[in-house]
């Protein structure tokens, strides 16, 4: 059930970074597809952060001890834009337009957002 939440959280926080900035987008008007889709875009950005970002900070541990963990803004900003390129191999109209600042700021913008969500809505995991 957890992973179930953790997911709409996730899904409701891509919602809110499309409707904050410019350059994300969802291209679908119908209501039930925008909400099939931002829950499909949620589930992509889950499994590429859980598969490529212990890899990256393993091989780019050097490049966050040198630059005090500010590359982590980068390599968040190039796995959403990875997501954005999924999902449009997929067929999903969700579009990230570019790197700086849309990437960047939209994965800052959905991990903050996640975070609080996640913090006000328990998750079933909690004891």
């Amino acid at each position: 059930m957890g992973i179930l939440i953790r997911l709409v959280v996730s899904a409701v926080a891509l919602w809110i970074s499309t409707l904050v900035l410019k350059g994300i987008a969802i291209t679908e008007a119908d209501t039930v597809k925008k909400i099939g889709t931002l829950l499909l875009v949620a589930a992509i950005f889950g499994l590429v952060n859980a598969i490529l970002r212990p890899v990256v900070k393993v091989l780019g541990c050097w490049a966050y001890v040198l630059t005090l963990g500010l590359v982590a803004l980068v390599v968040n900003g190039l796995l959403f834009l990875l997501t954005s390129w999924i999902a449009g191999q997929l067929g999903l109209p969700f579009h990230v337009d570019k790197f700086w600042p849309t990437a960047v700021l939209g994965a800052l913008l959905v991990s903050v957002i996640s975070w609080v969500l996640n913090l006000v809505v328990p998750d079933g995991d909690d004891k």
